[in-house]
């Protein structure tokens, strides 16, 4: 019987190949041949994009973490209680704060605290006294306390009168807003307690004031009842509030003041003096108004400080590769075959048609023989179906994954896989194209 050529799928010769710059009826990046293979850029705009969808998320977290810190933590709410002829100062920084609100939380009869605006931090050089009178009963194994907040330069005489010789009570004066229940855990904590004393019969207590802080005195009884009688004289040292540009009384209800971004003002807040027959304590809760255009813009920028870094860190290692690549392909022809030949460069992952043979070792789930390369002769059928589709075992293989090269499948069942499963049946790398082969 004649012999007849039979028909096998080629490639075109390296004369006739497309051109390396794009490939037909494709927008994709252009290809680049390399040292291990053809690569395709296509998926770098989609890995940048993902690179800055996270660089995005992460600063954003990272800032929402740092603004709830400063407006829950460093600039919550917080409770204070005043004394007597006392000032205390709030100065926030007013590119986090906007405004400061001062709300009476004990409603007393009489004036109460008043609260300042000052441009600056204003000068603690107003002296003044005052004084209050005690009479307290204390039975056995019980206390009572006072409160204060006094300022650096001011000093306190307690003077008393224990109506029992034999009883033993015990006075302290203590730095700090606690209670004689912590002060008892602790009592010789230097940094706290400035005088404890045992005190009998008549005498007096003198203390110097050199940081500006709440302080208490407390007269604690662990024997039978007693009666004690206390003199306060307090020397005070008060902020001058003569040039403030705000003022507020918080007898009228709550006050507010705006803080200037520039120059920066501080909230003073002023209580009276001691009244008779009334609490002379008030608990003031003081709160900040975030200014949010700071932490909007922060986020804003920090935002675009770190996407230009990103950007400028890519744009170099894009400038490295391409360099890299010039100098691989400096030795290289001008045109080379779409496909790299596996058996010259065991490192490419492409493949040809010349290499079939070792592509089709990979396969173990096709059934058949090795290839012989045997040309059949006129009306002979081949019966090796190595060379039908892996797929359906019907049409033969006439198309080629891109960018791997392998050839297992043919065009139909090619594209099914394309677009079911997006990779090789071979190797299983990502597939960019499928090509059909054309016999000649």
């Amino acid at each position: 019987m004649a012999e007849q050529p039979h028909s096998t799928a080629v490639i075109p010769p390296p004369s006739a190949s497309l051109p390396e710059e794009s490939l037909p009826g494709s927008s994709q990046t252009p290809l680049r041949s390399g040292r291990g293979g053809w690569s395709i850029r296509d998926g770098s705009a989609a890995i940048f994009r993902d690179d800055t969808c996270s660089c995005f998320v992460v600063v954003f977290s990272l800032w929402f973490f740092v603004s709830m810190t400063m407006i829950l933590g460093v600039y919550g709410s917080m409770t204070v209680v005043l004394g007597p002829k006392s000032s205390t100062v709030f100065q926030p920084s007013p590119v986090f704060v906007q405004s400061v609100k001062v709300e009476n939380l004990k409603a007393n009869p009489g004036p109460g605290p008043i609260l300042y605006g000052t441009y600056q931090y204003p000068p603690l050089d107003v002296v003044t006294t005052w004084g209050e009178s005690c009479n307290v009963s204390l039975p056995s194994g019980s206390y009572k306390e006072w409160k204060y907040y006094l300022n650096s330069g001011s000093s306190v005489n307690i003077s008393f009168h224990v109506s029992s010789r034999s009883s033993s009570v015990f006075l302290v004066i203590s730095k700090g807003d606690g209670s004689l229940t912590r002060w008892l855990e602790d009592p010789t904590e230097p940094n706290t307690t400035l005088s404890w004393n045992v005190i009998h019969g008549t005498g007096m207590i003198t203390q110097d004031i050199l940081w500006s802080s709440s302080y208490y005195v407390a007269l604690g009884n662990l024997d039978e009842d007693v009666e004690v009688a206390l003199n306060f004289s307090v020397r005070a040292s008060l902020h001058n509030t003569t040039n403030a540009y705000y003022k507020c009384a918080l007898t009228n209800g709550p006050c507010s003041l705006n803080l200037i971004f520039h120059d920066g003002s501080a909230a003073v807040l002023v209580t009276p003096g001691p009244q008779q027959n009334a609490s002379n304590e008030w608990y003031v809760k003081l709160s900040y108004g975030p200014r949010w255009m700071t932490y909007i813009f922060g986020i804003g920028g920090l935002t675009l400080l770190v996407f230009g870094a990103f950007n400028f860190l890519n744009q170099l290692q894009c400038a490295h590769e391409d360099r890299a690549g010039v100098r691989s392909e400096g030795t290289s022809p001008q045109r080379a075959p779409l496909l790299s030949n596996k058996d010259d460069d065991l490192s490419s992952w492409g493949s040809s048609y010349e290499s079939l043979p070792q592509d089709e070792e990979d396969i173990d789930f096709l059934p058949g023989g090795p290839i012989d390369g045997k040309i059949l002769g006129d009306g002979e059928t081949s019966n090796n179906t190595r060379r039908l589709c892996a797929i359906c075992f019907d049409a033969p293989r006439d198309c080629f994954f891109l960018p791997c090269g392998h050839c297992v499948a043919c065009f139909a069942c090619g594209t099914r896989i394309a677009e079911a499963a997006g990779t090789c049946p071979v190797c299983r790398r990502n597939m960019k194209k499928v090509r059909k082969i054309f016999t000649v």
